[in-house]
């Protein structure tokens, strides 16, 4: 099965107008690669480099001499060539909205909940609506790539950017990124996908050497940007800061040659992530473009790429084929015909409604005992403890934090140092009040808020109280991971307190990942509200009240324990010295993360071979209502099942169809899913496809499925499996 190429599925992509796109046809693909080739014929010599490289246009990015008038204070900024109608490219960090690099724009932008949290929905139509709004508000701002479309699977839950992406299994994860990118680019702005790839951990990350066969990675982290480049098209890939396989990755000829631009077929560009760049050999393994180019060591795509293309005839046809594959993502998206312009209207109300759909979906429901959730808005008393709930909800940290209008309510700083990236890790909370909300709910009820640094003090409130809401807090951030799976600053201890106290105590989680939770039998209810954006105060409160009936599952499991993971002591964390940038410390020690410990059994696919348990597996949630799901017919690669509401409640359903045993040997893939909504007695009849990638091998040149019986189930969760159902199947075996 042929994968569709960059230029096919611009074409498609653009036959959709996009949002905010001056009256006229879409470009075809053949169009922007002709105007893209002609293009490249009317440069001169010395213009043959200016869209190679680019800047961060901010002082705390170095050494990069005066900022050109017409960059936008943000990530990144590639001057243009005016004279043949090149517009400059503008760039803002990240997925999860306009980042606010420090405030030194003076604005503000609205948060999306996490990748992980928009995951957690398994819909990807409401995906694409959050990947719209962020496109919109970059385009309202001047930007014109957004560094969107982090798809990197979560191999260790400890990965300080976890929150930054989506799930553990390819096909969840390539399936909504391709939603997010397209919504991004129907603003007709470029947007990424990201970090291309491998790019696991934090700790050392400029310098950690993932190794991994070929079959692995393409059945796994591979497959999920595939999936994602299929899907969503976007116009440029971002290489990642680690090795693979002994090479960097964006100096990596397997990656960005053979992989990305032969059997993928993309005709889109490479930039690297910023300081990501070695040399310029990096050139001709396929990198197109140095971004942020003063924290590198050098400007290698600059006069040094210039002299090479005057003296080497690979190097010439290598600038020519850089220069085509950034004006064919220009044209494409019609950056020059159509371009951003700075100060366009923002409606702030109507976007935080998207984000606090985003969130109202992607909230986890993991326990709910004696059916203590939803509260009723007549409850007499309610103790608040902790998570600084009286302000806001935690974010995460790092280059894709976003400010909303005035700024975080509570800005912690991580370090009493000052220095250039002080300002981008620190622990900020956005300004939606679960306290507020709870209180606007439960207007009846003596409510009361300790912010639970004194165990004491918050024990006591919770005794006097009909119920007691623990909000627990994990801080993850770009450039650091955390060291275990706990929760931080004793809050562990402070949940097992209250809960003794008071049977009736609920804990909401707001985090960048899994967590451990050694007080779990103990409490009533646990909600997973994840980093839940710009309204997740509102969306929180929503869920507990019954507003809003949860029904998001999980899309990364959750271990029991380190013990459970393929690599139960991360990688380098024993002398890796942590600087917020991931640098090795000063032994400069070789570092190796093994990755063909799990191959492609990543995540519920490593606990099924393992035969272990997690503490809550992939796929799960609980809602107010319930659901049954049978009948599953297959005929081919396509199933047919139904879904019914037995409840009382109206609610959503995500179905899931997993892959059991394969010609006699177990398996365990997401072969499908699909979001159900129901309203109570009702039922519906699904039919799904399944991708045939999912169920076969790589074998080196392409894929390959034995002929055989494959068993499926449907599953309310990745273990929690109905009867299976044998289908037999041809062997089959094809190329990308």
């Amino acid at each position: 099965m042929k994968a569709l190429s960059l230029s096919t599925a611009l074409l498609t992509a653009l036959l959709a107008h996009p949002a905010g796109a001056e009256e006229g046809g879409p470009v075809s693909l053949a169009a922007a690669q002709a105007s893209a080739d002609a293009t490249v014929k009317q440069m001169k010599p010395e213009e043959m480099t200016i869209l190679t490289h680019g800047i961060m246009p901010l002082a705390l990015g170095g050494a990069a001499g005066p900022i050109p008038a017409d960059a936008i204070p943000g990530a990144g900024y590639v001057p243009g060539i005016p004279r043949l109608g090149i517009p400059a490219l503008k760039e803002t960090d990240a997925s999860l909205g306009v980042s606010y690099v420090g405030g030194v724009r003076k604005d503000g932008a609205t948060a999306l909940p996490s990748a992980v949290a928009q995951a957690a929905s398994w819909n990807s139509a409401l995906v694409y609506r959050g990947g719209a709004m962020i496109g919109s508000e970059a385009r309202a701002k001047g930007f014109n790539v957004l560094l969107a479309g982090g798809v990197n699977l979560m191999r260790d839950p400890r990965n300080g950017r976890t929150f930054e992406y989506f799930s553990e299994d390819p096909l969840l994860s390539g399936v909504l990124v391709g939603a997010a990118i397209r919504g991004v680019q129907s603003n007709g702005i470029i947007s990424t996908i990201k970090h291309f790839a491998l790019n696991g951990q934090e700790t050392g990350r400029k310098h950690v050497d993932v190794r991994i066969s070929d079959a692995a990675a393409r059945e796994s982290d591979l497959l999920a940007f595939q999936i994602g480049i299929e899907q969503g098209q976007p116009g440029s890939v971002m290489c990642a800061y680690n090795r693979v396989n002994g090479h960097h990755a964006c100096d990596n000829d397997y990656l960005l040659n053979k992989v990305l631009k032969q059997d993928w077929g993309y005709k889109g560009f490479v930039m690297s992530d910023w300081g990501a760049v070695p040399g310029v050999e990096a050139a001709i393994h396929g990198l197109d473009q140095q971004s942020g180019e003063q924290l590198d060591t050098a400007l290698f795509f600059g006069d040094v790429l210039g002299r090479k293309a005057v003296s080497d005839p690979a190097y010439a046809a290598r600038l020519a084929d850089m220069n085509r594959r950034i004006l064919t993502a220009i044209h494409a998206v019609r950056l020059d015909s159509n371009p951003p312009v700075p100060g366009g209207k923002i409606d702030f109300a109507a976007n935080a409604q998207v984000a606090e759909e985003v969130a109202r979906q992607g909230i986890v429901l993991l326990k709910n005992a004696d059916k203590v959730l939803p509260l009723a808005a007549t409850a007499r008393s309610i103790a608040v403890i902790g998570g600084y709930a009286d302000g806001g909800v935690l974010s995460g940290a790092g280059s894709s934090q976003v400010h909303g209008e005035k700024g975080p309510a509570v800005a912690r700083p991580q370090s009493a140092k000052e220095g250039p990236f002080s300002s981008f890790f620190a622990q900020q909370y956005h300004r939606s009040s679960p306290l507020d909300a709870i209180a606007a709910r439960a207007t009846q009820a003596k409510i009361s808020f300790r912010d639970g640094r004194y165990i004491a003090d918050a024990v006591e409130k919770a005794r006097q109280s009909e119920v007691a809401i623990i909000f627990a807090t994990q801080w993850t951030t770009e450039g650091l991971d955390v060291p275990d799976l706990s929760l931080p600053d004793g809050q562990d201890a402070l949940i097992a307190a209250v809960a003794a106290a008071n049977p009736r105590t609920i804990v909401v989680l707001e985090t960048g990942g899994p967590v451990k939770m050694p007080w779990l039998d103990k409490v009533a209810a646990v909600v997973e509200a994840w980093y839940p954006g710009a309204r997740g105060g509102q969306a929180i409160a929503s869920v507990l009240f019954g507003e809003t009936n949860p029904s998001g599952r999980l899309p990364i499991s959750f271990p029991a324990s380190e013990a459970q993971l393929p690599r139960p002591k991360l990688d380098g964390s024993d002398w890796v010295e942590p600087n917020f940038i991931g640098e090795v410390g000063p032994e400069n020690r070789a570092l190796t993360a093994d990755y063909d410990v799990e191959g492609s059994d990543v995540g519920y696919r490593w606990f099924a071979r393992q035969g272990q348990k997690p503490l809550f597996p992939f796929g799960y949630g609980l809602s107010y209502t319930s659901f049954e799901s049978g009948g599953l017919k297959m005929s081919g690669l396509s199933a047919r099942f139904t879904v019914r509401n037995s409840g009382t409640r109206a609610g959503d359903e995500v179905a899931q169809l997993y892959l059991v045993s394969r010609a006699g040997t177990p398996k365990r893939r997401l072969a499908a899913f699909s979001r159900v909504s129901l309203e109570p007695g009702a039922r519906q009849t699904v039919s799904v496809s399944i991708d045939p990638r999912v169920l076969a091998d790589w074998n080196g040149h392409g894929w390959t499925m034995p002929g055989g019986d494959y068993v499926f189930a449907l599953g309310k969760d990745a273990e929690t499996l109905g009867q299976p159902i044998s289908i037999r199947l041809p062997a089959k075996s094809w190329k990308d």
